[in-house]
């Protein structure tokens, strides 16, 4: 399914242009147009589905393989130092297109960019009661 109001749905599927690094029938890899830095890509699935929440598990599956595959061959043609997958959910977590997609961040030495959270202290009941929320 496709959403035609979706701005990736319609990159995705070749209606607007982009730098595309890797197409099949299911995916899209572009350049990002406001990269983190250098190389900075999305995989984009060509069907429509808004979130990881929604996202098929054979679909998730491929992504990350795909993700793999890209990211090997980046760092090795953009000699990157590291890499980051980022996969943002919801406004709270930082998605601005509700279309999931997987960004492929190539990581150099002193590139400027910063990832990551302010890590608060737990407690072994905190962490145990959690646990429980999320095993049921």
């Amino acid at each position: 399914m496709r959403d035609e109001n979706c701005i990736f749905c319609r990159i995705a599927n070749g209606e607007i242009p982009s730098k595309t690094l890797y197409e099949d029938e299911e995916f899209r890899v572009i350049l990002d147009l406001q990269p983190a830095t250098r190389g900075h890509a999305l995989i984009l699935p060509k069907e429509h589905h808004r979130n990881l929440y929604d996202l098929p598990d054979e679909t998730a599956s491929r992504v990350m393989v795909l993700a793999k595959r890209m990211a090997v061959r980046m760092k090795d043609k953009l000699n990157c130092h590291g890499f980051n997958l980022i996969q943002n959910n919801g406004e709270a977590a930082g998605q601005t297109v509700f279309h999931f997609h997987l960004h492929l961040i190539p990581r150099y030495e002193n590139d400027g960019q910063t990832l990551g959270w302010k890590p608060v202290e737990s407690t072994e009941g905190e962490l145990e009661e959690v646990k429980d929320i999320i095993i049921g």
